[in-house]
């Protein structure tokens, strides 16, 4: 059905409601959707303020279609960056071992399990949702659950080549200035990271990497670039060499600390 204007009825109701992507919205909406009665049912979600993602239990990462849906925290498209470094990290190792802390969905896993096929992947996360989708989206690879390394298998120890996350990294006090959808829909403890800065996740990362990496293993955590220098310190604090690698929107970096090589 077609409006006066020219625009189908659906993209003028998410245009509407606010959607400042309505047309390519309206496309995923209909990709998805079984019948035109669900797609009613979507789209007054969708006005209603629910993420998109949620709605339709798909997103598309890197080429990648992964499970997701509602009480999950949504992969964001920044993180493609995190994931080319990953597998960049992850070089031409004949059987490297990959861990994804934080998982969520496991956007980073995934994106490793399809690229690197030699590759032992895992991923890990406290949150029982996170690690229900993380298991429907890493069919070839192993998915635990405890708060950052804790839960992986002691045979790890000292085994991992590449570890990578997205660990909550928003101060508390920037709460307030991110999208009501992501605030009103994703649970607070896959947005907050701790500490006056928002580094409290990361800096227990980098602490606890130390007794999982083997010998010139790296653990890459993404985060804001102006949160860097502080990571950096805490990196060379605990026996890791840190470099930055920078992100096209000028504000996500990924920070690559180093173990010794022996």
């Amino acid at each position: 059905m077609t409006s006066a204007g020219g625009d189908d009825w659906l993209t003028t109701r998410l245009r509407a409601a606010g959607c400042v992507f309505a047309e390519e919205e309206a496309a995923i909406l209909r990709r998805w959707a079984d019948g035109e009665a669900q797609l009613g049912q979507w789209a007054r979600q969708r006005a209603a303020g629910e993420p998109l993602e949620h709605v339709v239990g798909h997103v598309d990462f890197a080429g990648l279609e992964l499970a997701v849906g509602p009480g999950a925290f949504v992969p964001r498209q920044r993180s493609r960056l995190l994931a080319r470094v990953a597998v960049d990290l992850l070089g031409a190792r004949p059987a490297p071992v990959f861990v994804e802390a934080f998982c969520g969905v496991a956007p980073i896993a995934s994106y490793v399990a399809a690229r690197c096929r030699s590759a032992q992947v895992a991923a890990t996360d406290a949150d029982p949702v996170a690690v229900g989708f993380a298991s429907r989206n890493l069919i070839s690879g192993a998915v635990y659950r405890g708060a950052g390394l804790s839960g992986l298998p002691a045979e790890l120890r000292r085994e991992i080549d590449v570890i990578a996350a997205v660990p909550p990294y928003v101060p508390a006090q920037a709460l307030e200035l991110l999208p009501h959808e992501a605030t009103d829909h994703e649970p607070r403890s896959a947005l907050i990271g701790g500490g006056d800065d928002g580094l409290g996740h990361a800096s227990d990362l980098l602490r606890e990497a130390t007794e999982w990496l083997a010998p010139g293993g790296a653990v890459a955590i993404e985060m804001n670039a102006r949160q860097a220098p502080a990571a950096n310190e805490t990196a060379r604090a605990v026996g890791l060499r840190p470099r930055v690698v920078s992100g096209e929107d000028g504000q996500t970096v990924v920070v690559v600390a180093a173990a010794p090589r022996r």
